[in-house]
């Protein structure tokens, strides 16, 4: 017996280490490593994402699969099935602009391996930390790779649909029921705000998640409705300093990123005040 300890301390360690001290501080502002989903600038090209992600003094974005890749290559579009030489070129223009990639996301998990194994060679190629998915259907297959990759997916919330009952995403009871006997690297990617448009309040969600929020899309919202939208963080109904609160109870730095689906063509200032807040939340400059 005195053999096999060592070996299963040994992975007892690989997975505690990856559930915590994720991001060294350099990446983080105001205790959290806060940055941009690119789906904020879905209406412009991934290279243009990149740039606005600067702009808004984030230093970390989240990729979501199928945006074009620039303003001279519109037709090229950037995923885990793009050919490597675009992968190639969007690491060049992340290192020009000094930006890290976190997560990528929301993004389909196949339940063949081999599909699965693509969107996860992927996440290894630009040093991602989570995938994050909706494919409660393919756990099975992407567990295995969670394990090999070290890396962690999040389950994804959209709003309640009261057209389509069978939708549980939203819900954190149903996340807590997938997600807690599977690996510690498989969580919650709480998306803040659709859980306001579902009529529940975030920081009640987090603590129901607690110990399995592995990302995070954190939003206001201008009132507790489905039509309601996003705004800079304190302004809104959405307990932006409770949840941060919460999740630095829960010693969660990140990835959180700002996906503001509001004023798609120009929101780069709005996007800087969320920043700016959670980076006086943390009293750093």
């Amino acid at each position: 017996m005195k053999f096999l300890l060592p070996a299963a301390l040994a992975a007892l360690l690989t997975v505690t280490g990856a559930m915590a001290g994720d991001f060294p501080d350099d990446l983080k502002q105001g205790g959290f490593a806060i940055g941009c989903q690119a789906w904020s600038f879905h209406n412009f090209s991934v290279f243009e994402a990149i740039d606005k992600t600067a702009e808004t003094g984030a230093k970390t974005i989240e990729f979501f699969p199928g945006q074009k890749l620039s303003q001279e290559e519109p037709t090229v579009k950037f995923s885990h099935d793009a050919p490597k030489e675009v992968w190639d070129k969007v690491k060049a223009k992340l290192a020009e602009k000094h930006i890290t990639p976190v997560a990528y996301g929301v993004v389909g998990i196949p339940k063949d391996a081999a599909g699965a194994r693509k969107v996860f060679e992927f996440a290894k190629y630009f040093g991602l930390k989570v995938i994050n998915t909706e494919s409660v259907d393919a756990i099975d297959t992407f567990e295995p790779l969670v394990k090999e990759f070290n890396i962690k997916v999040g389950f994804h919330d959209h709003p309640k649909r009261p057209d389509h009952p069978d939708y549980k995403m939203w819900d954190p009871n149903y996340i807590l029921s997938v997600v807690k006997d599977r690996d510690p690297r498989i969580g919650s990617c709480a998306d803040t705000g659709h859980w306001v448009r579902s009529g529940l309040k975030p920081v009640e969600c987090i603590q129901i998640l607690k110990g399995h929020i592995v990302a995070s899309h954190l939003k206001d919202l201008n009132a507790p409705l489905p039509s309601a939208h996003d705004v800079p963080y304190g302004s809104g109904v959405s307990d932006v300093k409770g949840i941060l609160d919460e999740y630095k109870q829960q010693g969660f730095d990140g990835p959180i990123s700002v996906e503001y689906e509001y004023d798609w063509n120009d929101n780069v200032g709005e996007i800087k005040q969320c920043i700016d807040f959670v980076r006086a939340y943390g009293g750093k400059k």
